[in-house]
């Protein structure tokens, strides 16, 4: 993908960290925090992600870690209400799949000390779902403080969401960002709303604790309809959203007495997820081009 490869340069990142700022809490950890605090001050709860993926070296898969290790460090110090996301190819599984899981398994380790030990597992691409979910299910036999991420758009999902439920799994379940093949997923948006939404609807009626994350009101509004006529407690679920998109419908869910968790992505390597965000919605796009003009 050219226009992303050309993004993801260095050069790029350090000028145009403007572009992101929005949807990026910043490059460091004290950046992260200072993010999360706010939200906490406004009710919400989140999930840090330091960003980076597709590392090619144990080197680059050992420095993910440790920015992991710093980061559920400055969590416990602080004491916000924060878990973390990660994604295993960051951690390594693109070439050594034993590597990825002992990544994952220290940051386990650190995570038990938190008031929140939840470890987020990221989905990627199709082409490491398998793999991904090989090493959740290695990790979860060992620790339940880890679920993994569906991603509605794919055709397998069904079947993965009855095998999360069926392991007592805690599931985030989104749409999905990746570009894949028809072969392999939906393509147009009515179709994946309603596989969402059966997904969704499977997962709060016999999950647990599963994360409906979308910023989708079609959506939203079904899953607030399915849980009243159904009788669940709106502390069997949360809601999640993404930093900085549609802040005002987060403060809304907030008002309305649901769960909300956010996302909250840090760190120098932004392009790739900034890119997802841009193409995912329109007025993302537009948002950063508002902010090229401004200067």
């Amino acid at each position: 993908m050219a226009v992303l490869d050309a993004i993801q340069t260095p050069a790029f990142q350090q000028r145009f960290f403007f572009l992101a700022k929005r949807f990026i809490a910043g490059e460091s950890v004290a950046a992260a925090m200072a993010a999360v605090a706010a939200l906490n001050a406004a009710g919400m709860s989140a999930t840090l992600d330091f960003l980076g993926e597709d590392v090619t070296e144990p080197a680059e898969a050992q420095r993910t870690r440790e920015a992991y290790i710093e980061l559920l460090s400055a969590i416990h110090e602080r004491g916000v209400d924060a878990n973390v996301s990660l994604k295993l190819t960051a951690m390594g599984l693109l070439f050594d799949e034993e590597l990825a899981l002992g990544n994952l398994r220290r940051i386990l380790d650190l995570a038990a000390r938190n008031a929140d030990p939840f470890v987020r597992i990221d989905m990627e691409g199709s082409s490491v779902v398998d793999a991904t979910l090989r090493v959740f299910e290695r990790a979860f036999a060992e620790d339940p403080n880890v679920g993994p991420v569906l991603q509605a758009y794919l055709k397998r999902t069904p079947d993965d969401v009855e095998r999360m439920i069926a392991l007592g799994a805690r599931v985030r379940l989104c749409k999905g960002a990746y570009a894949e093949p028809p072969s392999l997923a939906y393509r147009d948006m009515p179709t994946i709303r309603r596989a969402y939404v059966r997904e969704a609807e499977a997962l709060l009626e016999r999950g647990r604790y599963p994360g409906i994350a979308t910023h989708d009101e079609r959506i939203i509004t079904a899953v607030a309809t399915f849980v009243r006529e159904r009788n669940i407690a709106r502390d069997r679920f949360e809601f999640q959203m993404l930093y900085g998109v549609r802040p005002e419908l987060q403060r809304r869910l907030v008002a309305d007495g649901y769960r909300l968790r956010i996302y909250v992505p840090y760190g120098t390597h932004w392009a790739g997820y900034f890119y997802r965000r841009i193409t995912e919605r329109p007025e993302n796009a537009l948002f950063a081009l508002r902010s090229i003009l401004a200067r």
